[in-house]
């Protein structure tokens, strides 16, 4: 038994290097006109396992070549800036984001005209262009920022791992109703605090506690006698809740998002990453169902298989996330 053991925590020690843990955040192209058909162009791009993937703005036929971008290394993200661009935008031109169809990567679009309302839409991999709209057919922001929410939860395996073990150590109903719900609003606040700009945490160290923070519950789950996290559940989801709110706000912050529209685009990204959470954990209860209906009777040392493998997977991350500080 302890073999297997160790060749299936050695196996997820291999996969999790090449995981994609906490790097789904979105890429961001504003278009800001600063007067009569000039535009400012702001790219800024996510790094991807380090390397910022290579993506470029692609105007109309009619708008001028873009010049060659001025360039900033920000903490998790690079961005490129275009000054003075002259393009004279109307309703059925086509917006498009070269090398988008590569990445895996979603991108949020933002026109700010000098006069009229800005224009909002979600570009992905899938469909990397747009077409503008007629004035009054602008859709709002608020599906992209929803849709932001219930992608970056879903992408974000440690995010997703850390409720995993929350449901492993909680396995009545009322008390993991208490858990994920302590878990809900410690994120929620730190998500609010961070994304309004009045706590500011350097990402590198938020990264490695959250691996941190699964390290702890997977050796809490493998104890033979409970701990702290099995005794007092909703207090661990509460601290530990805190940590990945800041993990969160990184997704907005990188968006770079006009301070006007920063209470309504967090309200729905807040939402968008419950949802996600919520379908998560239907996901796996159903699964469980599943697999308790196919075989009535388990060997005991099946028991201890996932807190080895949420501790294998999670060192491996805080190990890497370590490097990096």
């Amino acid at each position: 038994m302890k073999r297997w053991l160790g060749i299936l925590c050695l196996a997820l020690l291999c996969l999790a290097g090449a995981a994609r843990a906490h790097e789904t955040l979105p890429a961001a192209l504003s278009l800001q006109e600063r007067g009569p058909a000039v535009w400012d162009l702001t790219l800024r791009i996510p790094a991807a396992q380090g390397r910022p993937p290579a993506l470029r703005p692609r105007l109309p036929a009619h708008c001028a070549a873009l010049p060659e971008p001025a360039e900033r290394l920000l903490p998790a993200a690079r961005q490129l800036d275009w000054r003075g661009v002259a393009c004279r935008l109307a309703p059925g031109d086509s917006i498009a984001v070269e090398g988008l169809a590569a990445t895996q990567i979603d991108l949020l679009l933002r026109i700010e005209p000098a006069n009229g309302p800005a224009l909002s839409q979600l570009l992905s991999p899938r469909a990397p262009a747009w077409v503008l709209p007629a004035q009054a057919q602008a859709a709002p922001p608020a599906p992209a920022y929803f849709g932001l929410g219930v992608e970056h939860i879903l992408g974000g395996t440690d995010h997703l791992l850390f409720v995993l073990a929350l449901l492993l150590l909680v396995r009545r109903a009322l008390p993991l109703l208490r858990t994920v719900t302590a878990f809900t609003l410690a994120h929620s606040v730190t998500l609010a605090a961070a994304a309004l700009g009045l706590v500011q945490v350097p990402g590198a160290p938020v990264e490695a506690a959250i691996a941190l923070s699964i390290v702890f519950v997977a050796r809490e789950l493998s104890r033979p006698a409970p701990g702290l996290a099995a005794r007092r559940p909703w207090l661990v989801a509460l601290a530990f809740g805190l940590l990945h709110g800041f993990g969160f706000a990184g997704a907005l912050a990188e968006l770079g998002l006009p301070a006007g529209e920063i209470p309504l685009a967090l309200a729905l990204f807040n939402l968008g990453v419950e949802a996600g959470q919520l379908l998560f954990l239907a996901a796996v209860l159903l699964a469980w169902r599943g697999l308790m209906r196919a075989r009535k009777s388990w060997p005991r040392w099946a028991a201890r298989v996932p807190a080895y493998a949420l501790g294998a997977v999670s060192s491996c991350w805080l190990l890497q996330r370590l490097a990096l500080l």
